[in-house]
């Protein structure tokens, strides 16, 4: 399960020296301008528990997601704003739909790079390595990743509706539609991760604090746990891949037979050089979806794979953070790519509608202005 520390990751910022099976104590010193102070702590190493997938924190890992965090915070900040002013062209129904995406987006960012991996990187002993700070951020992270996929789907499944099923279209794809399914994806994404705080526990005991998490033994013996943990992977991503997948596909066949039928009608009627307008303005809607959707499905097909490796191969998730070892780098590659979906859409936006990347330069080019008017 991604997020948790290892006992290994935790042994390189612990000097821990053995005085009993049970009990252990160590001195450090702590070097300061004024004083030099010795302080003793006592620690209580819980029995030992098997390995655990720690998260990279090489300098390639610590480039990429402070790339990944100083770029996907501003970007989705300010997608949500120009989305939620308006104008860009597009029905309410899409934009509470790529309101929410942002916002979930957004939230995936905060929790799980900065909090998750920028903190581990960066702050390796910080108040949010205690056990309940650590359980909380994992929690927080799986919940904004799950509702971001399922916010996806969500939005595939209301764009296929909207364009293959024209008498379903006129029930289905309404704003009110839209808020309670976006309403109910939310809840759903929250409660399904409640479980997951009463996994862990700590992997340390120092001065009768928890610190780090680690997963309880009754995880792996549970048959509860065991389902719990099958159905965790194939909710999110397996379920939501297949689902986007086979929606597009079904949404092209639709859309080369409809267009192959209306350009023959048109051609009969008005000659073939003549412009469709109805067909121009639906593909910039048909665009859109196929450019959020493809990136959502070849940036998690990495993960998907190593999922569908672990279960046929019968072969556990990597293990500890060594960066030799194939399976580590297929492991943490997936989850790189998984995260970087969330910066992807912004991009997506201001590459495909034009609306929106006029709303972009307006908001880029007014504090410019206001500063030229200042400095003059």
């Amino acid at each position: 399960m991604p997020g948790v520390e290892s006992l290994e990751y935790c042994n390189q910022h612990f000097v821990v020296i053995q005085v009993n099976c049970h009990f252990r104590e160590y001195n450090r010193v702590n070097k300061d301008v004024r004083k030099r102070r010795y302080l003793t702590l006592h620690l209580i190493r819980l029995p030992f528990r098997r390995k655990m997938h720690a998260p990279g924190n090489g300098p390639v890992f610590a480039i990429y997601y402070s790339l990944l965090a100083s770029f996907g915070v501003p970007a989705n900040l300010v997608t949500i704003v120009i989305l939620s002013i308006g104008g860009c062209g597009l029905s309410k129904c899409i934009t509470r739909y790529l309101v929410l995406m942002a916002v979930t987006d957004f939230l995936v960012i905060i929790n799980a790079v900065i909090l998750s991996r920028l903190r581990a990187i960066y702050f390796p002993v910080s108040l949010l390595s205690v056990t309940p700070g650590c359980s909380l951020v994992i929690v927080l992270s799986w919940a904004s990743k799950d509702t971001s996929s399922w916010l996806t789907v969500a939005f595939t499944f209301d764009r296929f509706i909207a364009i293959c099923c024209q008498r379903l279209k006129l029930r289905y794809c309404r704003e009110r539609i839209a808020n309670i399914v976006m309403c109910a994806i939310c809840v759903v994404g929250c409660l399904k991760n409640v479980p997951t705080y009463f996994v862990y526990e700590p992997a340390y005991i120092i001065d009768d604090v928890p610190w780090y998490c680690t997963i309880k033994d009754v995880y792996y013996t549970s048959i509860a746990w065991r389902v719990s943990d099958w159905f965790d992977r194939i909710i999110n991503p397996f379920f939501p891949f297949v689902s986007i997948f086979l929606l597009n596909i079904l949404t092209v066949r639709h859309i080369l037979s409809a267009s192959g039928v209306r350009r023959r009608l048109r051609a009969q009627s008005t000659g073939p050089k003549q412009r469709d307008p109805e067909m121009e303005s639906r593909r910039k809607s048909i665009i859109l979806l196929m450019a959020i959707s493809g990136s959502f499905l070849l940036l998690r097909l990495t993960y998907v794979v190593n999922f569908l490796y672990v279960q046929f191969t019968r072969n556990n998730y990597a293990s500890g953070s060594n960066s030799n070892d194939p399976r580590f780098i297929l492991q943490e590659s997936g989850y790189m790519l998984e995260l970087l979906s969330s910066c992807t859409n912004s991009c997506i936006y201001a590459g495909t509608q034009t609306k929106f990347r006029e709303q972009l330069k307006n908001a880029i080019q007014s504090p410019l202005k206001e500063i030229r008017k200042w400095l003059k």
